[in-house]
Formats: C-alpha cells, structure tokens, sequence
C-alpha cells in the first residue's frame, strides 16, 4: 500500500515535469474491433526494475510489473472494461489486449523505471467498428435525346447504415468521383451518383476507415437501363393500363346489360300478374251482375286457381256486394 501510494506521488511528479524524465512522442495505435492490439515497452526487465501501465484522464493503474531480488510482483486489472481483456509479458511488460471494443479507445501510459532511469511513453489507442459492405441502389432512371443520338442517365445511391468515423467514396475506375465523411457519430450515410449507361464503365463504391475498406463494384446492366428499354417500358405500361381501362369498360357492359334485364323482366312479370288481376276482377264483376258466382275452382280458366285465391275470390265477392 506504501509502495503503491509512493509510486503515485512519483507519478504525479513525473507528469507535472518535477523531475527529468524521458518522454517520447504520443504514438498513435489503430485497430478494428474485436481484434488484439500489443502495446509493445521495447525493453526486457531486470532485477530492481518497475514498469506501470494506466489508462484514460485519471491514470487508472491496470498493469504493473516489479521486480525486487526473489519477489516478482505482476498485477493485471481484471475489473470493468478489462475484465479477461489484459495479458501481460512478464520479461518485457508489453501490454496485450484481446478482443477489444470501443470503450477500449483512449490514452494508455507506459512508465518505465530501469537502472534508475526513468522514461514515459503514451498510446493513443482508437478502435473502429468493423465496416459494412455498402449497398448500391438505382433511384431513377431516363432518357434525354438529343439531335444525333440518345443517352440513358441513371441516379445511383450508395448507402452505409449506422457507421462512424468513416469516408464513403464513388469511383470510376480508379478515379475517385466523389465521397462524403462521417465523424464519432454512429450515422446513416448516402451518397448519389448519376451515370450514363455504357458497359464499358467501371464504378464502385468503397467505404474505408483509417484501417480497412469495403467496396462494392455496380452491376450498371442490372441497375441502370437503355433508352430501348424504357421505352419498352414506358410502352408496356401503357399497354396494361389501356387493357386494364377495357377490362372495366366490359365488365360495367355487361353488369349493366343484366341490370337491364334483370329490370326489364321484373317489368314484364309485373303487367301480366296486373293482366291477370284485371281479368279476375272483370270476371268476378261479371259473375256479381249475373248473380251467378262458380262454387269451384276456376279450372276453366287458362290458369289453376289454389283454395287459398278461391277463399280470397270469394271474399272479394261479399266486399263487392256489400259495396253495391
């Protein structure tokens, strides 16, 4: 506990300039996430030496080595963020660390005391999220014509979903076209292009880090199309939305034409069951004049009369009598 309060003091000192002490430049480290980074001391330790890793703003101790006579003292943090990350080289005191993530980005601080001397050096560790592939999309397409020929043109959207600290690029072969960059901000970026359609093109767009790119190589005959064919299009939409109107009109043809009839024989069933009530009215008066009214069913009729219309005939008959 001593030794440890002492060897802060010492640092305290050290950082504030108190005592000369070497310091060498910040060396900058970059690494893809989920890889392992060793953060080499370029020294071998010997009897009486001490070496002291810390991390971030409050120089927080995750690895020491000291060496006094027989006692070897190794300490390696295995808390927060750490935990099962660190490896350490006991005869160098270089600094492994495995699987790394983004929380693992910051300044790591390497002291080193040797025969007496004592020397500084600093990491600045940056970890990148690994990179998507980015996808090329087509937005629209048209011909524009002029008096020779004419000329397809196509919209292209290269996209990368929920990147940081990346620079999407578009190429024609080996000629960068355009590109937008991206900052610490985890963000979806797109970029568009407009191309003119000619097989012999090459396009690609490429999304990179400081580390690793991505690209994707445009499929221009998949995408993009030729005059020729939008016209075909143009026409073939044309076509079906002119069969579509004809279908319609047919089909309201000929719900209408049954409308019609269906209207037309409702209209005739009308006049003959009218027809038919007249000339039974005609006959009943004409029985009522002559006081002489059938007591059967009228079967000499065109029709077969029921008991049931015979009751009813013969109550119109004592509704008519009584009437006159």
């Amino acid at each position: 506990m001593h030794s440890d309060a002492a060897f802060i003091c010492l640092w305290i000192l050290i950082t504030n300039g108190v005592f000369d002490v070497k310091t060498d430049e910040v060396k900058s480290v970059s690494v893809l996430e989920g890889d392992s980074v060793s953060l080499n001391t370029d020294v071998k330790v010997q009897r009486d030496d001490q070496i002291r890793w810390t991390f971030g703003p409050q120089n927080t101790r995750i690895a020491e080595i000291i060496k006094r006579d027989q006692i070897n003292f190794i300490f390696v943090s295995n808390d927060g963020r750490f935990r099962d990350k660190l490896q350490m080289d006991n005869q160098t005191g270089s600094l492994t660390i495995r699987n790394i993530r983004s929380e693992h980005t910051g300044l790591y601080k390497l002291l080193i005391i040797i025969s007496g001397k004592t020397s500084l050096k600093s990491f600045s560790v940056t970890v990148y999220a690994a990179l998507p592939s980015p996808v090329i999309t087509s937005n629209s397409s048209n011909c524009s014509s002029s008096s020779s020929s004419s000329v397809s043109r196509c919209v292209l959207l290269c996209s990368a979903v929920n990147v940081s600290a990346v620079t999407l690029s578009w190429y024609k072969g080996n000629s960068l076209l355009s590109s937008i960059s991206v900052s610490d901000l985890s963000i979806s970026l797109s970029l568009p292009l407009e191309v003119e359609y000619q097989e012999k093109n090459t396009y690609s767009c490429v999304i990179n880090n400081p580390i690793r790119n991505q690209t994707t190589h445009l499929n221009i005959t998949q995408l993009c199309h030729t005059c020729a064919e939008l016209v075909q299009q143009s026409h073939s939409v044309v076509l079906s939305v002119i069969v579509i109107v004809l279908i319609m009109i047919v089909v309201g043809g000929v719900i209408y034409l049954h409308q019609r009839k269906c209207e037309q024989t409702r209209s005739e069933d009308l006049a003959i069951i009218e027809k038919q009530s007249m000339s039974e009215y005609t006959q009943i008066i004409y029985w009522l004049q002559k006081g002489d009214l059938p007591q059967k069913s009228l079967l000499d009729v065109d029709r077969t009369e029921t008991a049931v219309n015979y009751q009813h005939t013969i109550k119109l008959k004592r509704q008519i009598s009584r009437d006159y």
